[in-house]
């Protein structure tokens, strides 16, 4: 799969570059380069056929629709990782703060049931053990 993936990479990057110099030709078009622009459409072609060829076997790989978002938003895709991560941390102190405060409301209303109703509490620590 990782050799897929890698193959796939070069493909792409070749085609974007094929794509640039096409890009290129075309914004100062001479009617003398019409053979060389023949040719980069052909291979532009032939690249799409690559990357066609390519794609039964990175099928099972999954990109979260965010990072199309990012791409389109012209910010680099390796950013969503890492904003995920910072939005998983961010999570997980806020979750730790809430189970800290439950923690305490326990705590005191253990004390506060303890000082109310010794009894039913003693009954209910000897059930819970």
């Amino acid at each position: 799969m990782a050799n897929a993936i890698k193959e796939l990479e070069t493909q792409l990057e070749a085609f974007i570059e094929n794509v640039r110099q096409i890009q290129i030709m075309v914004s100062d078009f001479q009617p003398h380069g019409q053979n060389n622009l023949n040719q980069k459409v052909q291979g532009l072609v032939t690249g799409l056929q690559e990357i066609d060829k390519l794609k039964s076997q990175v099928q099972d790989v999954h990109i979260p629709i965010e990072v199309f978002d990012y791409i389109d938003q012209d910010k680099n895709p390796n950013l969503y990782t890492k904003d995920c991560i910072e939005k998983a941390l961010m999570k997980n102190e806020e979750v730790k703060g809430k189970i800290d405060a439950y923690r305490k409301f326990k705590a005191n209303m253990l004390v506060e049931l303890q000082k109310t109703f010794p009894n039913e509490l003693t009954m209910y620590r000897a059930i819970r053990d």
